[in-house]
């Protein structure tokens, strides 16, 4: 007899199925906003773009750009395993990395809302031999969908906050009803794998931060070249990442300290880039002059804050910023990625609030290769204090790089743990 599911997903699939009409509008109206594509709206119902190809295919879900980022390297180690890969994400942003990182070969999709009609579309179309959950997007339509087609589901690099664990508390039947059909998590921390075990997840292994094995960002030498020219020598500060409400502090650190250190240029690259414009105004109105990256302006002498508001090239801002304050720390959002910048050997600077990277930030801040500063006031003492102490700031960057390069391991650790499933579509490729 099938097992009957919790009231509370049962009431979820209904109320995602009533909810379908709904959808179109609610897809126009982020189309208008810029968080969906034109041409592509009919991925997110489920609606495939392209034919699905011959044989096995490993299916990679990944929300938004960190994700997509973290899972690169194992993606491409798959693909060279001449699987076919379908890469799904649900961002605009995302969708412009993956066309511009993704190896040669792998398809790049939207993934489809999450609602019942949509989900099946989905999965009837792309039949996913293996599907591979990055972090922690857990929808319950999707997940139990691929479970009623014994699809192979698979959590890789996954986390769980403290705050989620705690809210999934209230609801613990249906977290467990959901993780029970989970045949894996690889999940990157001790505390990720307590939580996950708690609400019910069969099988957790620790296997590290996939985040931690991503090679450098890249970047394109002849931009690098145009963007070292047209800074010609000047002092840079970059501040990676940020979110609405911390653009000010950055703006006023600049304001504060341009007379003191003369020439000094303020980086600026906007989490959500289509930002860049509301944030020239806001430059314009603290009495101090901009560029726009995403209007192919470069700075010049007289600029004081670039706002580097395109995607795909925080590579080029980490290669000529010693010095970079992470967004999403200064406001209560959990903090950006610090392991980019702190590969290049960056002297790293967040605010308090880094729990989606609490254990990369806490080996950091021990290791001195990053410290945190509470306000916007303290963001401007220190980046005044390690422009002042080139000695002091040397020794900051050179732990933060050290400190990433020690803490690698999770690519082979979650290839490991995944070699069985990938043994086990390699026998059905073969007898294909």
């Amino acid at each position: 007899m099938p097992e009957r599911l919790p009231l509370t997903l049962r009431a979820y699939a209904l109320l995602t199925a009533a909810a379908t009409p709904l959808v179109q509008p609610l897809l126009n109206r982020r189309l208008r906003r810029g968080k969906e594509h034109p041409q592509r709206m009919a991925e997110r119902r489920g609606e495939a773009g392209l034919a699905r190809p011959p044989g096995v295919l490993v299916w990679v879900h990944g929300a938004s750009v960190g994700e997509l980022v973290a899972a690169m390297p194992l993606i491409a180690r798959i693909r060279a395993r001449a699987f076919n890969v379908l890469v799904t994400t649900g961002t605009v942003t995302s969708a412009a990395l993956a066309e511009k990182r993704l190896p040669p070969g792998v398809i790049h999709q939207f993934v489809p809302l999450d609602a019942p009609a949509f989900v099946a579309k989905f999965l009837d179309h792309w039949r996913p031999s293996l599907a591979l959950l990055v972090e922690s997007d857990l929808w319950p339509n999707t997940i139990m969908g691929c479970a009623r087609r014994r699809i192979p589901l698979i959590v890789v690099n996954g986390r769980l906050s403290a705050r989620s664990f705690e809210r999934w508390r209230y609801f613990p039947g249906t977290i467990e009803a959901l993780l029970r059909r989970l045949d894996l998590c690889l999940v990157r921390t001790a505390a990720d794998a307590a939580r996950f075990g708690a609400l019910g997840a069969p099988r957790v292994i620790t296997t590290g931060n996939l985040k931690l094995d991503v090679p450098p960002l890249p970047a394109d030498e002849r931009k690098l070249a145009k963007l070292i020219a047209a800074i010609d020598g000047r002092p840079v500060v970059a501040a990676a990442s940020t979110h609405l409400g911390e653009e000010a502090a950055v703006i006023d650190t600049q304001r504060r300290l341009k007379s003191t250190f003369r020439g000094l240029l303020t980086i600026l690259v906007p989490r959500h880039p289509e930002r860049g414009s509301s944030i020239a105004s806001a430059i314009a109105a603290a009495g101090l002059t901009s560029a726009l990256r995403s209007r192919d302006q470069l700075p010049h002498a007289g600029t004081d804050i670039y706002v580097a508001d395109t995607v795909g090239e925080l590579g080029l801002v980490y290669r000529v910023a010693p010095i970079v304050f992470m967004g999403g720390s200064l406001i209560p959002h959990g903090g950006q990625n610090p392991i980019e910048p702190a590969k290049f050997g960056a002297a790293i600077l967040h605010g308090p609030h880094v729990a989606n990277f609490a254990d990369i930030y806490a080996a950091l801040d021990e290791a001195r290769g990053a410290e945190m500063v509470p306000d916007a006031g303290g963001l401007t003492a220190r980046i005044a204090a390690w422009l002042t102490d080139s000695e002091e700031r040397g020794r900051v960057a050179a732990a933060s790089k050290r400190t990433v390069d020690l803490l690698g391991g999770a690519l082979e650790r979650t290839t490991a743990a995944l070699e069985p499933y990938l043994m086990q579509l390699r026998l059905e490729q073969r007898d294909a």
